[in-house]
């Protein structure tokens, strides 16, 4: 089982209804919550286990959200870190972050029928390494060492991919050829900070090469772009998502650099701390690229018996992307086009 963080200190009974100076109210950013790529991957599983049967196998944590990986256990996926783990013959899920091509071929040599739910935004990252390498690029890969993605991406270009964590690590990386070098980055990074990154990159090799399009992923970038918006007239901004999730962390750290005078992550509405409220009047909530909503629902529920029962969203993007599902899960048992075959569902 991938290892799951810890939750947050969970509080001891129900918020309080403290005074303020002024009408409290909340100001919930939108979009936020599940993305495209997200959506389509935890469907995957569910789907897998209507036509295959439990128990399907995933590889990794399929999203970064405990609450998700967690009703997917109890439907009957069984999270493993390697495809070693699983027996042969069985349906594996690659999970939305994308893997190697190492690891595609290790599941193939164990006989397993795999089910690739790596998103489509990150599929393009893996095409893009493929072909600068093969035009003889080295790939400076602006992400996180460690996170599945990176990984995945580093995985198709292994000999030419070095990784870039940090905008300071661009004052010292060391490149081969400086007329042959392309950026490339991690899809659900801060925006600033990959934008700052590229910039101290290109001021040591001028001849820098872009990816042919963004890489940072339009769920990504509409939520930064809401949570600035809230942040700048929140006293405190509560962003619901996981410790392992990058996005999540990134909006966190969005809203203390665009105004918010505090600003904190939780899973579950019930690590919502009373604290945190003391003198607070407006209080910014959004959620990560892989929340599902019913979790900022709690929040808003907690939040309104503390006396934030003013909510009002605030909208700067309106998204309808979605994927189709994986090849394998768009049919039913019987060869019948299952009608999520587009990966779509209803959202509150």
């Amino acid at each position: 089982m991938p290892r799951i963080p810890p939750k947050g200190a969970k509080r001891q009974g129900p918020l309080q209804d403290n005074p303020v100076a002024g009408p409290k109210r909340v100001l919930l950013a939108a979009p936020r919550g599940y993305c495209a790529g997200v959506d389509r991957a935890v469907i995957a599983v569910e789907k897998a286990l209507d036509r295959f049967g439990a128990p399907v196998y995933v590889r990794k944590q399929i999203v970064h959200n405990i609450h998700v990986v967690t009703e997917l256990e109890q439907k009957g996926a069984i999270f493993v870190e390697e495809v070693e783990e699983v027996p042969e013959g069985a349906h594996v899920v690659f999970s939305a972050h994308g893997v190697s091509p190492a690891v595609v071929q290790s599941a193939s040599d164990r006989g397993l029928h795999a089910i690739d739910a790596t998103c489509p935004l990150v599929t393009k990252v893996h095409r893009e390494a493929v072909r600068f390498a093969r035009d003889d690029f080295e790939i400076l890969l602006i992400g996180h060492d460690g996170h599945e993605e990176v990984e995945g991406t580093a995985g198709h270009a292994p000999d030419r991919v070095t990784v870039v964590n940090s905008p300071d690590e661009a004052d010292t990386v060391q490149v081969r050829d400086p007329s042959r070098v392309v950026w490339l980055s991690q899809t659900t990074l801060s925006v600033d900070e990959t934008m700052e990154t590229v910039r101290r990159l290109r001021a040591r090799f001028p001849e820098l090469h872009d990816p042919p399009s963004d890489d940072i992923c339009y769920a990504t970038q509409n939520r930064q772009v809401a949570i600035k918006k809230v942040a700048r007239e929140a006293d405190l901004v509560i962003v619901v998502g996981s410790a392992n999730s990058s996005n999540s962390v990134r909006l966190v750290e969005v809203a203390l650099e665009n105004g918010a005078k505090a600003a904190h992550r939780v899973d579950y509405a019930d690590e919502v701390q009373q604290e945190w409220l003391d003198g607070v009047r407006t209080v910014g909530v959004t959620s990560g690229a892989s929340v599902p909503e019913v979790l900022v629902r709690r929040v808003l529920s907690d939040l309104a018996e503390a006396g934030y029962r003013d909510v009002e969203e605030v909208r700067t993007a309106e998204e309808d992307l979605i994927f189709s599902l994986p090849k394998e899960l768009r049919q039913d048992a019987a060869g019948r086009r299952d009608d999520r075959a587009l990966g779509g569902r209803v959202r509150a």
